[in-house]
């Protein structure tokens, strides 16, 4: 569902509007909500409830499958209703109940607006936390994607007074690992190449600038290398998002949220999707927010929806493939 005073609901229905032969889709919402939408915006959308995940391909190419999920208010654009965050909540359960039940391929999310679930109890960061809670993850691993790049964050929803403590040898070996793992058996890539960026501007310029990539960066790649991944670093991260430098890499490790992701977004926002490795289910998600600011107003671009939706399609039938 994500967050019903953003834009997640106008998203859903032109993902729907651009649907095309292959897997079909639910949505875990308030159908009226999503009828109310579509007539407001003028959006030629069916919708139809129904009853079970399984139930939605009968439909899928007439209208709109949605389960059901009642909401405690009803919702203005761009206005926030913690009366609202109970439903948002429970569209996250019974899609990773789903998925992990394996009734759905794949679990994708529409953005939430975090502070406020925040002030009903959610004691989660944000989304990838609260998936490894409901799935036993012991490390989720933020990702994103786009046609021409993939970035992973060491560090994801923290400070970056707390990520400078977060930062160790050993997170960066793991969060590599399950990095590599993921590019192997969902993108098939056989030797995935990472490129580990330094935390300090030109990777700590030998330690003039900051001792981290001598201290703790360093020490990882080696052990990252004895274990016989393909790693490469610590790169200045100034110059490691270049055309060329690209061409060098499957996946660029950054060691907090910013320095991977401003590139990415900078680079190909409408295409960027998030997907979270180290689950036992599929999860993506677009790559931008609630845009609070323009909720309502019937220009949102769903294309980072769409590319979840395809890659979460993909991924899925890559994993079925395996199997």
């Amino acid at each position: 569902m994500g967050d019903p005073a953003g834009i997640g609901g106008e998203l859903s229905l032109k993902a729907w509007l651009a649907r095309r032969a292959g897997r079909p889709f639910v949505a875990l919402d308030d159908p009226d909500r999503l009828s109310g939408i579509a007539r407001e915006l003028g959006l030629d959308v069916p919708v139809r409830a129904v009853n079970a995940a399984g139930a939605a391909g009968a439909v899928f190419l007439d209208a709109l499958p949605v389960l059901p999920i009642k909401l405690g208010a009803a919702p203005a654009p761009g206005q926030a209703d913690p009366a609202n965050a109970p439903a948002v909540i429970a569209s996250i359960e019974q899609a990773t109940k789903l998925t992990l039940a394996g009734e759905t391929a794949a679990v994708v999310t529409n953005p939430i607006h975090k502070s406020t679930l925040y002030g009903t109890g959610f004691a989660y960061p944000g989304h990838t936390e609260f998936l490894a809670a409901l799935t036993g993850a012991k490390l989720p691993v933020m990702m994103l994607a786009s046609p021409d790049m993939r970035v992973v964050p060491i560090t994801v929803h923290a400070s970056l007074r707390r990520m400078l403590d977060m930062i160790t040898t050993d997170r960066i070996v793991t969060v590599c690992r399950v990095t590599a793992a993921a590019l192997r058996e969902h993108w098939g890539i056989a030797s995935p190449r990472l490129a580990i960026a330094g935390l300090n501007p030109h990777a700590g310029e030998d330690g003039t600038m900051g001792e981290e990539e001598i201290t703790i960066i360093a020490p990882a790649i080696e052990q990252l290398r004895a274990e016989g991944y393909h790693v490469t670093g610590p790169w200045a991260a100034d110059s490691m998002f270049t055309a060329e430098a690209r061409q060098n890499y499957d996946v660029a490790m950054g060691m907090y949220h910013d320095q991977a992701l401003i590139p990415l977004k900078t680079l190909d926002m409408r295409h960027g999707v998030n997907t979270t490795l180290g689950l036992p289910i599929i999860r993506t998600s677009p790559d931008h927010g609630t845009a609070f600011a323009i909720a309502g107003k019937g220009i949102a671009d769903a294309t980072s929806l769409i590319a979840a939706i395809d890659l979460a399609a993909a991924l899925a039938t890559r994993k079925e493939a395996r199997a």
